[in-house]
């Protein structure tokens, strides 16, 4: 537990009791105010914040130009290829909208729980691929050096947390030049771009 996070939750409960009491009662007067503390109020003391970008995203071209190069380890580097393989045709917001479906799958037991895994989760297996570049026949050669680094950022931003509400929780699209069988049963979140967004219905269980 971090020295910062334990003074700033005692000093929220204490606050000016702290100025009166003999310095041999503080620790008691710590331990007795964290005890007190839900098991909720104390995860969000400890818990990595979500990265405040939401105000500063204006899903521009303009605005993303002026953000840092991005570079990573794995994960980054299969959310970048995706996002260039699927959607460096999209507008940024469009990007942005289909790391949000890679990330919301990381996030879903269904799925497996790496962006790589939700990536080539069915590669190799004939029409059981989850997204159409792994299985095309095509190799996945990187030609357009600019695109790349353009989606590279915005996968940057979303591996370091970046706030996903573009699709209220898709967990898959499809292009507006398909209309596959799924599409009749899942809940339609969102249209940006050429790409429709879909949630993924609830399971009921039966007894």
């Amino acid at each position: 537990m971090k020295r910062n996070a334990l003074a700033a939750t005692f000093a929220v409960l204490a606050g000016p009791l702290l100025a009166d009491a003999p310095v041999d009662n503080l620790m008691d007067q710590e331990t007795r105010a964290l005890r007190s503390l839900s098991g909720d109020r104390m995860a969000g003391y400890l818990t990595r914040p979500e990265i405040q970008t939401e105000s500063r995203i204006d899903y521009s071209r303009d605005w993303l130009e002026q953000q840092d190069a991005a570079r990573g380890g794995p994960e980054w580097r299969c959310l970048a290829e995706a996002l260039y393989f699927e959607a460096r045709g999209e507008s940024v917001k469009g990007q942005f909208a289909v790391a949000e479906v890679i990330l919301n799958r990381v996030d879903d037991p269904s799925y497996p729980d790496t962006v790589c895994g939700v990536i080539h989760q069915g590669t190799g297996r004939k029409y059981q691929c989850q997204f159409t570049y792994t299985c095309d026949g095509h190799p996945d050669t990187i030609h357009e050096k600019e695109a790349f680094r353009q989606v590279g950022k915005v996968a940057r931003l979303m591996v370091d947390g970046a706030p996903r509400r573009l699709t209220s929780g898709a967990t898959h699209y499809h292009t507006r030049a398909v209309s596959p069988r799924w599409a009749r049963h899942f809940p339609r979140t969102a249209t940006i771009g050429v790409h429709h967004f879909y949630r993924q219905p609830t399971r009921v269980s039966q007894n």
